[in-house]
């Protein structure tokens, strides 16, 4: 069984003493591809440096809501030369959690409009945001893509899959207390949903405390097909089929 985690930072710097043990457990897991968001300018050239170094590395690159004081025209300037290689522009979008919410919504539309002019999925942040996140879809018809680590309603979530978006679902959803996402993640198509562990945060309930990994999705993906009461094997597919529809792996 091969798996496509759809969201992680194999670039954060946690992961740079040994990386190349990381991928080996990932691989031994079944993970054979990564998608890669970054999340500000000056983490865009390793990140460029690491997939053209592995094949199994699918990069995005965007600027992330939590690092507003560290965006510049310039860097918004620079991302297209970026996308013309990279199958998304993310991470991008907002959280309601942080101050400077003008400047988040600056970079965060900015960014969707470069994603509709590029014709490029975007990989959305939305904590503590997402009716925010769901007005600015709205205002671009033509925009696809994801609302990583979704952790909305029910509600929310029919709006996004009306809006033809993804939800990416990662690591909360092995935590037995989040039943509203347990059965939000049973009832939706499983043809728009992802799976991801937003390594090295987020580690599923088995691993809390540690390190996350990517070597961990396939316990994500057992959950998940637990909950739909599927079989692992053929979840983890259509999963990897939506990824690659998505971002045209």
């Amino acid at each position: 069984m091969q798996l496509i985690d759809s969201h992680c930072h194999l670039d954060d710097p946690r992961f740079d003493a040994d990386r190349a043990a990381v991928m080996a457990r990932a691989a031994a897991a079944g993970v054979s591809h990564l998608v890669v968001p970054a999340v500000a300018f000056d983490g865009w050239q390793k990140l460029r440096a690491l997939a053209a170094a592995d094949g199994r590395i699918s990069p995005a690159y965007g600027l992330h809501p939590w690092f507003c004081a560290q965006h510049d025209q310039a860097h918004l300037d620079a991302l297209p030369a970026f996308l013309a290689e990279a199958v998304a522009v993310g991470e991008c979008g907002l959280d309601g959690g942080r101050d400077l919410q003008a400047e988040q919504l600056y970079w965060f539309a900015a960014q969707l409009d470069v994603a509709v002019a590029m014709d490029l999925p975007v990989i959305v942040h939305a904590h503590k945001a997402l009716d925010e996140v769901c007005r600015e879809i709205r205002r671009r018809p033509a925009l696809r893509g994801v609302i990583h680590g979704f952790a909305g309603s029910r509600q929310q979530a029919d709006h996004l899959l009306a809006q033809g978006f993804y939800l990416g679902i990662g690591s909360a959803v092995t935590r037995p207390q989040n039943r509203c996402l347990h059965q939000i993640v049973a009832a939706i198509p499983a043809e728009r949903l992802l799976i991801e562990t937003d390594a090295p945060d987020q580690p599923p309930a088995a691993h809390r405390g540690a390190r996350n990994e990517p070597a961990f999705l396939l316990e994500i993906v057992e959950q998940i097909a637990t909950l739909r009461g599927v079989d692992t094997a053929v979840f983890a597919d259509r999963c990897n089929r939506n990824a690659r529809e998505l971002f045209k792996l």
